[in-house]
């Protein structure tokens, strides 16, 4: 069984920084593909970043690209989405996921595992 955990989410202000982190249990978290997910208040669930089994490949939304950085470390069975220049519209739950392939992809459907989400709420 694979479980992800999140953290690092919170409160800040626009144009601050956040690191999240997504902890994954499971000895086969190095052939996982992983993504970071977001779904605001109201809307759907949507594409943020995601990273292929070895780091070697990565894909960020438009929304991020260029402020956001999708990393892991396979030695500590953790993925991180640092976040800089956030703004209002990044509010929103993220949620990490883990697709059983080692490809990375924006496409929800293909991640098996889910976390459970964690706030970051960027205030004007």
């Amino acid at each position: 069984q694979v479980q992800l955990v999140e953290s690092g989410g919170g409160l800040v202000q626009a144009g601050g920084s956040l690191r999240l982190s997504c902890a994954v249990s499971g000895r086969t978290f190095s052939r996982y593909a992983m993504g970071w997910f977001r779904q605001a208040p109201g809307k759907e669930r949507e594409f943020v970043a995601a990273i292929s089994w070895n780091g070697g490949s990565t894909y960020y939304a438009d929304s991020v690209k260029g402020r956001f950085t999708i990393s892991r470390d396979n030695a500590k069975n953790t993925m991180y989405l640092q976040m800089n220049s956030l703004k209002p519209e990044d509010t929103a739950v993220y949620y990490c996921a883990a697709s059983p392939s080692p490809y990375a992809s924006r496409w929800s459907h293909e991640y098996d595992y889910w976390g459970q989400g964690t706030q970051v709420t960027v205030s004007s």
